[in-house]
């Protein structure tokens, strides 16, 4: 007897003339299938579901220089996009060893970039965090010709509701990078007294209305466990205080708290001021660095570490002031907006 035709399944339809939930941009989702629609959501100065833009590529290729030959390090590989330009500019002959933390868009950059020819002999990745980098020196006994790091978190992590990055979309109170390690911010806003609430929201993203915040979370922390339930309780808070408070600085305020738990939830800070530490000692002398920061608390951090190095001696350079994306690119990709980029070089 022969198995039965498995009947087709049609494609969940969603209401409306555009999908408006995550899982229904199918089109957004698959770009090698759908080029043109993901080229018509960038032209409108969107992001593609599933997808990231690179931010400053052109001015961080031109600050690290790649050419053929050279051994690099990405190490924050995202979705691939400026590790793309730099394979293309270090072949043949180079070699780059790439790494992210995240364990679930970690498979998927790699497939596409195996997809489009880069081996092993050339692309090297790595799960790990970049704390640890320079397990990589001690393991191979070679230095870098350039290091990039680029802290934004990815339009996927943002974008994806199962991962819990925004206030915008339903989804589990997570916030971790890697789901695999730590405990969700769900669980971190129970453990924290609400002194420790409002001193976390100052010192990780400088919330104006961090006392009153706070206090919300703390009286509703056992029943917050999604990110509509902690957008809901900070919305009806701050609602309060209108009309000195308008709609748009209440958003922001709700950008800042979830951007104050990731920082706290994946310990950002901690992460990358280990990485700062160890860095000089990874790179050739000569060797160059661009680190992208997307707000000033991390930007802080990498410019009191390259100006100490730089007076030890240690860089022989550094920027004087931080980059910016030009005025087209923060147009067309709005996420590139509050980015800044520093550099060093290696005495």
């Amino acid at each position: 007897m022969t198995e039965p035709d498995k009947q087709h399944k049609r494609r969940v339809r969603y209401s409306g003339t555009h999908p408006r939930r995550h899982e229904e941009k199918y089109k957004e989702l698959n770009p090698e299938r759908y080029s043109e629609d993901v080229q018509k959501v960038i032209a409108r100065g969107q992001t593609p579901a599933g997808m990231h833009i690179p931010i400053c590529v052109k001015e961080i290729l031109e600050i690290l220089d790649p050419r053929p030959g050279h051994r690099g390090l990405d190490a924050t590989l995202g979705y691939g996009g400026h590790t793309l330009e730099i394979l293309k500019r270090i072949v043949p002959g180079g070699h780059l060893v790439a790494i992210d933390v995240d364990p679930v868009e970690l498979p998927r950059t790699e497939k596409r970039l195996r997809d489009l020819g880069y081996d092993d002999q050339v692309l090297q990745i790595n799960r790990m965090n970049f704390a640890g980098i320079a397990r990589i020196t001690i393991q191979t006994g070679e230095l870098f010709d350039f290091i990039l790091a680029d802290l934004g978190v990815s339009s996927m992590q943002l974008d994806t509701p199962s991962r819990g990055f925004s206030y915008k979309t339903h989804g589990p109170l997570d916030l971790r990078l890697n789901p695999q390690h730590g405990q969700p911010a769900s669980k971190l806003i129970r453990s924290l007294d609400e002194k420790s609430l409002e001193k976390l929201l100052i010192e990780n993203s400088d919330e104006p209305c961090a006392e009153k915040i706070a206090h919300a979370i703390n009286k509703n922390a056992q029943n917050i466990e999604t990110t509509t339930d902690l957008s809901n309780i900070i919305r009806k808070e701050l609602a309060g205080i209108k009309p000195h408070l308008s709609d748009t600085e209440i958003k922001k305020s709700l950008q800042r708290t979830f951007q104050a738990l990731r920082i706290a939830v994946n310990d950002e800070f901690g992460a990358l001021k280990s990485f700062l530490k160890l860095l000089p000692d990874c790179l050739k002398p000569g060797g160059r660095v661009a680190i992208l920061t997307f707000h000033s608390g991390e930007d802080r951090l990498v410019k009191k570490s390259f100006q100490s190095a730089f007076r030890s001696g240690i860089y022989k350079s550094i920027a004087s002031e931080p980059g910016r994306p030009s005025a087209e690119e923060r147009r067309a990709n709005p996420r590139s907006s509050c980015a800044k980029l520093r550099w060093a070089v290696r005495a």
